[in-house]
């Protein structure tokens, strides 16, 4: 008897996604906003950012959210309007808003199901999970009130 076992579908590095010059712009935004950070560290959260807004995208209405270093990479690319505006374009065929969540509201599940979800989601996309990125939630998703469209209730 022959079992066939699929063949592991290799990930992509979400860094591949990004021009290398954005890459750099980001990258010395990040060192500059968050001194702690060195410069290899600020590549691979620009990595990280770039996978979770591809993600994003093609899982809008999940509840995505990133954590609190790959958020220092999406809103050193939000700062950068043109490039943020083309990658989306390009990546995800739409713009991928930042939607802060007030201090009361919590992503369905909790932080552990929410990182779980946007992991499972960045993987689903084919890009690779930077482990060491992903440690606490950042108070901010993809989507208002769990769904891509959905106005913030007042």
């Amino acid at each position: 008897m022959t079992i066939a076992m699929e063949r592991p579908v290799s990930a992509t590095d979400p860094l591949t996604l990004v021009d290398p010059e954005v890459t750099d712009r980001l990258a010395r935004r990040i060192t500059i906003d968050h001194p702690t950070i060195d410069e290899a560290t600020a590549r691979r959260i620009v990595g990280q950012a770039a996978a979770f807004i591809a993600a994003s995208g093609q899982q809008p209405g999940q509840s995505l959210a990133p954590s609190m270093l790959v958020d220092f990479g999406w809103h050193a690319f939000i700062l950068h309007t043109a490039d943020y505006a083309d990658f989306c374009q390009r990546v995800v065929g739409r713009f991928v808003h930042h939607v802060p969540t007030d201090e009361d509201e919590e992503l369905p599940g909790g932080a552990k199901e929410t990182r779980e979800r946007t992991l499972t989601a960045i993987r689903a996309a084919g890009y690779t999970v930077d482990a060491e990125l992903w440690g606490a939630s950042a108070e901010c998703s993809q989507c208002h009130s769990g769904c891509h469209d959905s106005p913030k209730k007042g």
